[in-house]
């Protein structure tokens, strides 16, 4: 089964049709599932308000998500990915949810993202981190 995790900069730029969002609807749609934190529900909202887009709640977007709802904190998981490099809070909390749901699963998924910094520590913990343009 392939599945992924996905931040919020791959969801945000087909939503606001940014140059490349064909390339990437089609590479996520070759997953069978995608997961990510509820924190893309408030990162693609405010993108898309912050650019004047009608609201767009999780049911419009352009795929379907399962949501990674930790029952913990996350404190291993913030200190393995600090510790494959440094990322900002939001981008440090989805590699985290990508350890968790990862071993939440018990299988490899791959971590799907536009920004480089996170591609770079995911790839440190062993994600596959691929090319989406």
């Amino acid at each position: 089964m392939s599945l992924a995790y996905v931040d919020s900069s791959c969801i945000v730029a087909v939503i606001l049709g940014e140059p490349d969002h064909q390339a990437i609807t089609e590479a996520l749609g070759r997953f069978e599932a995608l997961f990510s934190s509820a924190l893309l529900e408030a990162e693609v909202r405010a993108a898309t308000a912050r650019e004047g887009f009608p609201t767009v709640d999780p049911d419009g977007f352009p795929t379907e998500i399962e949501w990674v709802l930790p029952g913990r904190p996350l404190s291993r998981e913030i200190g393995f990915a600090l510790g494959a490099g440094r990322l900002r809070g939001g981008d440090l909390w989805h590699v985290a949810c990508a350890l968790f749901a990862r071993e939440s699963i018990g299988a490899e998924i791959a971590f799907v993202s536009l920004d480089a910094s996170q591609g770079r520590v995911a790839s440190k913990l062993a994600f596959e981190v691929p090319a989406l343009i």
